[in-house]
């Protein structure tokens, strides 16, 4: 079966992937169900390549036409991409950009990020509809690549950052050294008058005004040439940016100037006046903001630089017996990898032999190296400290942690959150709200002003045109998130998505699933009481040998006791199980039993003697066994799952952060009491099955508050999707990447308090950059119109207003920069509680 051809009666056509079809009743149920689509020209469905050719009339979309093929039983498949994009300056080029990407047939929706540079499109059509993208943002002015993945991207971003800036230091040393003299003959002449006489007299007015002409020329036409080539096809495209704000100031003062140089009988008798220095000052100030604006950025992203550096370039494998260096991108899964001591481990896998202790601190935020050793997982990036061992490679390429990392921080980083919505909408027509009020305050100081007021009309018009920064306000939100998001990888805290910054702000209730979270997760051998002729070693090697052939969970942890404290276990003989009640077997000749209460009185044993330590540990919410040998009560034993460590601690900093915590749990009531006494937990929800903790948060929800989930990320998903904001508690390399919009990679719940810090003071970063990026253009265009000219006689030179533009977005970045020293609440709590305090006055 082959495709039609499309209908020249189509606007546009779109090649849709659809998974699914198997047959030609297949064919003919989908082109059915695209065709009754409203806005569909016509459809051609080909089997052979799982695609439909859907042409589309003027004003169809294609969201109507996947969501036909859905309700049909098949699959569209949508695919997502990142774009590089150059020559992005403002918020008004990041909003055109944005339009024409969305515009792109095939794109189902697109955003831009000044701070990153890049564009992310969701869309269908595959390789074509990427090729369209990138053309329609080329025909507006902005060459786009798709990002390539990899080390060899981030190389060619780092490279292009660096030419970027050395480009602007060159541009600013010609303009600054072809300005400087123009600020002698003009501001330094008017602040010295013997300087103006000795000027004039040893040069001559006339003579100065042409050395000036080609002073201002040389800044205008050389550093200055791309703001004419940037803002004059913007303006002729009827899309004005920043660029064209620069272009129209600068090149209004340096035409006045030429007039009044060349042809002065042109103008009204007194307004011969020359503005030289304003149009190459204006051009210099720019281009020095912009120079420290692009140093200011590169910072900004080096968590992933980072986070790029740790990934190795070669690894070590062991192959028919031989070691050989080979590129990390050559490893495969299943290949054995040779690390030694002082390497970076270049891929995940599974150590076979030997062990060593691994610093994995730049990837889970955990300063303590971790011991690992033969089955254990290691991660690639971490790095190997002290002895050398032998892997296998398990997840190479894309599939490792540190990739799956990288790209999660990447995508947070790009992300816009709701507040960049008030943005956006001030910004689409910022610039030709800032032409219109140039014009208007040219018209009025042109028809009220006083004297000679075609001079003063130009001056103003001029202040406004260059001190109007769209650009602060372009990089005010994207900025901030991008350091933020950095920054939490840095502790360990993985934002998958940009907004849950925003969403974790505002949680009010705190609901934590124990199991794993706020305990271990693996019972552990706590209590062990022998009777009076017992030894307690002796007892312990007995009763794990006997329980070694068990598959219990509390057996597991009585075995893991006893080898951790070195004991050599014998093997068994007649073992026997009896569910519900316990195990029995032969141990070195010697009868051993194990089990509940219920069994020691089914074999005649009294258990009275342990009855008050029994009960003081049931009530602690550990579970009791007994033990008897040769027909002896021999011991009563406790396991239970043990909080971590950093549980108290941690929840004491959530209750600070004035936060509601629910602990939810499969346990018992008692049991689940229990453990909830020793911590800060307002509400325990016990005998809660795994299916039903999704209902347990939106009873939370039922209120109003903002409820975050904290949970394993596997098991815990309904509930973690369910939450405004789900934390996931990463356990090793098997982390649920997709099971949460927060990601907690060391395990370690001290980071739940850290994120929810981090994400306040990225949401009050943000509020500051926006206030200034707002409040600096609501309050000084005015100014530059010559709003205080009435009343105080102040009028705002240009050159002023271009070093105020310049800095403005400086300020901007450089506030979000303060993140990068960002202290988490648990280490400042530390550092507080370290404080010595003063005794008491006597």
């Amino acid at each position: 079966m082959t495709a039609a051809a499309v209908k020249p009666t189509s606007a546009r056509t779109l090649s849709i992937p659809v998974e699914g079809m198997s047959c030609a009743s297949c064919v003919g149920r989908v082109e059915k169900a695209i065709r009754a689509v409203d806005g569909v020209a016509d459809v051609s469905v080909n089997l052979a390549t799982h695609r439909a050719s859907v042409g589309l009339k003027e004003g169809g979309a294609p969201e109507p036409v996947l969501a036909a093929i859905r309700k049909a039983g098949y699959e569209p498949q949508e695919e997502e991409i990142d774009l590089a994009v150059e020559g992005m300056s403002c918020a008004s080029c990041v909003g055109r950009v944005e339009r024409a990407l969305k515009a792109t047939p095939g794109v189902l929706d697109g955003s831009v990020n000044l701070a990153t540079g890049r564009a992310h499109a969701r869309y269908v059509g595959g390789a074509e509809t990427v090729s369209a993208m990138a053309a329609a943002i080329g025909k507006i002015g902005y060459p786009a690549a798709p990002v390539q993945a990899g080390g060899d991207q981030a190389e060619r971003e780092r490279a292009a950052r660096e030419a970027e800036i050395s480009g602007l230091f060159r541009s600013l040393i010609i303009a600054g050294v072809a300005t400087l003299p123009l600020l002698v003959f003009e501001m330094g002449a008017h602040l010295f008058e013997s300087l103006h006489h000795w000027l004039a007299g040893t040069f001559g007015e006339d003579n100065i005004r042409i050395v000036s002409f080609v002073l201002a020329t040389v800044v205008q036409f050389g550093p200055g040439l791309q703001f004419y080539r940037k803002g004059g096809s913007a303006l002729l495209r009827g899309a004005p940016d920043m660029n064209s704000l620069v272009m129209l100031g600068a090149g209004a003062a340096y035409l006045y100037s030429i007039v009044s140089t060349f042809a002065p009988q042109l103008l009204p008798v007194g307004a011969d006046y020359t503005y030289f220095e304003a149009s190459a000052v204006i051009v210099t100030l720019i281009l020095f903001g912009r120079f420290l604006e692009a140093r200011a950025k590169g910072r900004a992203g080096d968590a992933i630089r980072r986070l790029m550096t740790l990934q190795s370039k070669t690894a070590r494998i062991l192959k028919d017996g031989v070691e050989r260096d080979v590129p990390v991108e050559e490893v495969r899964a299943g290949d054995v990898v040779i690390v030694r001591p002082g390497e970076r481990i270049p891929v995940d896998g599974e150590i076979l032999f030997g062990s060593s202790f691994i610093d994995e601190s730049m990837i889970t935020g955990e300063p303590i190296p971790a011991q690992r050793a033969v089955g254990d997982e290691v991660i690639g990036g971490s790095l190997n400290k002290t002895g050398a061992f032998q892997f296998r490679a398990a997840k190479v390429g894309a599939d490792t942690l540190l990739a799956q990392i990288v790209r999660a921080v990447e995508a947070a980083q790009g992300s816009k959150l709701p507040i960049q919505a008030i943005v956006d909408k001030v910004t689409m027509w910022f610039v030709p709200a800032v032409m219109a009020a140039a014009f208007a305050t040219f018209l009025v100081w042109l028809i009220f002003g006083p004297e000679p007021a075609l001079s003063f009309a130009l001056v103003n018009a001029v202040a406004v045109l260059i001190i109007a920064c769209p650009c602060a306000m372009g990089l005010a939100t994207p900025t901030s998130i991008m350091v933020g998001v950095g920054k939490a990888a840095e502790l360990g805290v993985l934002f998958r998505r940009g907004d849950a910054l925003q969403a974790l702000k505002d949680v009010g209730v705190i609901a934590i699933d124990k199991t794993g979270t706020l305990t271990k997760g693996r019972p552990e051998l706590t209590d062990m009481v022998v009777a009076e002729g017992f030894a307690e070693d002796e007892t312990l090697r007995l009763i794990a040998s006997v329980e070694a052939r068990s598959e219990h969970p509390i057996a597991e942890a009585i075995v893991a006791d006893a080898k951790r404290r070195g004991f050599a276990l014998s093997e068994p003989s007649a073992f026997a199980g009896e569910p519900g009640f316990g195990v029995t077997a032969t141990v070195e000749g010697r009868a051993v039993m194990v089990g509940a209460d219920r069994m020691m009185k089914a074999r005649g044993l009294d258990v009275s003697p342990f009855a008050a330590i029994a009960t003081r540990l049931g009530d602690q919410g550990r579970s009791p066994l007994y033990a008897a040998i040769d027909g002896k009560l021999a011991a009563v034993l406790a396991v239970a799952d043990p909080v971590k460590d950093s549980t108290p601690a941690a929840l004491e900093a959530l209750k600070a952060l004035g936060l509601r915590i629910v602990m939810i749990t499969g346990d018992n009531k008692r049991t689940a009491d229990a453990i909830a006494r020793g911590l800060p937990v307002d509400e325990v929800v016990a005998e809660v099955l795994p299916t039903d903790k999704a209902a347990i948060v939106k009873r939370l929800q039922s209120g109003g508050a903002k409820v975050a989930f904290v949970g394993d990320g596997i098991n815990d998903a309904p509930a973690l999707a369910q939450a405004d904001v789900g934390l996931a508690i990463g356990t090793g390399t098997d982390i649920a990447i997709e099971s949460a919009d927060v990601v907690l990679m060391s395990g370690d719940l001290r980071n739940v308090p850290n994120a929810i810090g981090l994400s306040r003071a990225v949401i009050r970063n943000i509020a500051q950059n926006l206030f200034w990026a707002f409040g600096y253009n609501v309050v000084l265009i005015p100014v530059a119109a010559g709003a205080l000219y009435p009343s105080f006689g102040v009028l705002m030179s240009p050159m002023f207003a271009g070093l105020a533009m310049a800095f403005s977005s400086v300020s901007v970045v450089s506030n979000a920069l303060r993140l990068r020293g960002f202290r988490p609440p648990m280490e400042a709590q530390a550092a507080r509680d370290q404080q010595p305090r003063l005794a008491p006055a006597e």
